[in-house]
């Protein structure tokens, strides 16, 4: 229940973060705009634990200091907390001078008027625009406005293998297609060794997933004006083909239900599944002392035979996106502070940290991100990712629709049926819960 409770949090003060003003704060450091001498950074847990994420990041910001003077205080904040905590300092105006978001939550934070918009003369001061590749511009905010954020890291799903496991299974080939994939789990699934592993409990992970089968399916979860439409047959139809890789398939282990910090990234790495859904997974499961040729990775599977209506659609278009509160007292400084992190020297550092892409067009043509994991990830973000609906509530569709997964998923481990009519419940009562207009 705390999680659940968590995210209906989140939709709250979302809804009071839309009418919010921003009334001072930011860093209280007392740095003047201009010459700040202190900046406060919030950034995301990308690694496998926060202190991983701390060994990475502080040597860049002492660099980071010693080039400017400007000292940056950093908190890496875990997923299951960041939106609630962005949404607390967008309704109180205290926050940080510069924080990390999921580019997923881009138009729905600049709906709050907490962030500061990058015109061009804004993008200026960092290099400008035109530096930063398409898809990751894609997810910075709503088209008709000025961007948000600006992209830090760009990623995109992709399916991560067991080779031996698979090969110890009579399966010769990573799946291609969903009915493969669930041939290939069942093969695996026995003598404690499950098929797949994924990440029930956590609302953001179950959205992403929900919305590329929905892509498949030739559905969305808004129509074309941006009015939630959770209920349409594809969506439906979407949600219970996911649940059914547990409720229905059994290639999942009930357990993953439960599952919202990494756990199952934890389990690929220890050979407890041989499958996995993940964004840049390779410098996670290194620092869980997984070997690099000991898995595959591969595209995210499609639907089998001719899609119809759908879309050969492999992922969401994923990353990670700066932005600087607007109220901050140290806007220049924190401008110089994006220009760092955006600049290639320090792309390529960041980016082969976290084994994701860079979105600077420079630092994404190295050699450093050339290797076959990486050239998956950079065809999907190329050829077959699509950004979610970039529209003031889609944090709130993720947490409404999310949490219904979840719901479901616990539904499916506890060994209650999952329906075509449960599925279009839980989404109804989803439905219900978004902002009336």
């Amino acid at each position: 229940m705390r999680s659940i409770r968590a995210a209906a949090t989140g939709a709250v003060l979302l809804s009071l973060a839309l009418t919010a003003t921003a009334c001072g704060g930011g860093s209280t450091s007392g740095g003047s705009d201009g010459s700040p001498k202190e900046l406060t950074y919030w950034a995301s847990n990308q690694g496998a634990s926060v202190e991983i994420d701390k060994k990475v990041l502080q040597p860049e910001l002492d660099k980071f200091e010693k080039q400017t003077g400007i000292k940056v205080k950093l908190e890496v904040v875990p997923w299951s907390d960041l939106l609630n905590r962005i949404l607390t300092a967008a309704t109180s105006g205290q926050g940080p001078d510069v924080l990390n978001i999921g580019n997923t939550w881009s138009a729905s934070l600049q709906a709050t008027g907490a962030l500061m918009p990058w015109d061009a003369k804004a993008f200026d001061r960092i290099g400008g625009k035109d530096r930063f590749v398409d898809s990751a511009l894609g997810s910075t905010g709503a088209e008709d406005q000025h961007p948000a954020a600006v992209p830090l890291y760009s990623m995109a799903y992709a399916l991560y293998y067991n080779k031996q496991m698979l090969a110890d299974a009579g399966v010769d080939a990573p799946p291609a297609t969903w009915d493969e994939l669930v041939a290939a789990g069942k093969k695996v699934s026995k003598d404690g060794k499950w098929g797949f592993g994924m990440e029930g409990s956590n609302p953001s992970e179950n959205i992403h997933h929900a919305f590329v089968f929905a892509q498949q399916h030739g559905a969305d979860f808004f129509t074309a004006d941006g009015r939630p439409d959770f209920t349409n047959d594809g969506a439906v139809t979407a949600v219970k083909q996911y649940v059914d890789l547990m409720a229905k398939d059994k290639i999942i282990a009930p357990g993953n239900a439960e599952y919202a910090q990494n756990q199952s990234v934890s389990d690929f790495a220890k050979g407890k599944t041989a499958m996995l859904l993940w964004q840049s997974a390779s410098a996670n499961l290194k620092s869980q002392g997984m070997a690099d040729d000991s898995y595959g990775i591969a595209p995210v599977p499609v639907q089998s035979g001719t899609p119809g209506a759908g879309k050969q659609v492999n992922s969401m278009v994923a990353g990670i996106n700066l932005a600087v509160f607007k109220n901050s007292d140290n806007i220049d400084g924190a401008t110089d502070f994006v220009k760092f992190m955006t600049s290639d020297a320090e792309q390529k550092i960041l980016n082969t940290a976290y084994s994701s892409i860079p979105p600077v067009k420079a630092a994404q043509e190295d050699a450093a991100f050339n290797s076959p994991a990486n050239s998956v990830l950079k065809d999907t973000l190329a050829q077959s990712a699509v950004a979610l609906p970039q529209v003031p509530d889609e944090s709130q569709f993720e947490t409404a629709v999310g949490t219904a997964v979840k719901e479901l998923f616990a539904d499916a481990a506890g060994g209650r049926e999952v329906t075509t009519a449960s599925v279009e419940a839980a989404l109804t009562k989803a439905q219900q819960q978004m902002p009336k207009k």
